[in-house]
């Protein structure tokens, strides 16, 4: 009886450690991309400005810009 009571609680606490795990992790990971989200933005859009790509960005915003507009007016 000893014996199944130490298997519980060893499960147990194997389980607990392994959800403690995820969540560390799963923090470690919502810093790290927001980190490399605030990093690779601005570069993504020095890159576009310096390759011709402000031709492409410019229309978009625009359509963005209107979008916003019309969500906001309705």
């Amino acid at each position: 009886m000893f014996e199944l009571l130490i298997a519980v609680l060893f499960f147990w606490l194997f389980f607990k450690a392994l959800g403690l795990a995820l969540k560390l992790t799963w923090g470690i990971a919502k810093v790290l991309a927001s980190a490399l989200f605030a990093l690779a933005l601005p570069l993504l859009l020095v890159c576009l400005f310096f390759t011709g790509g402000l031709l492409i960005l410019v229309p978009l915003g625009l359509v963005a810009l209107a979008f916003g507009l019309l969500k906001i007016c309705l």
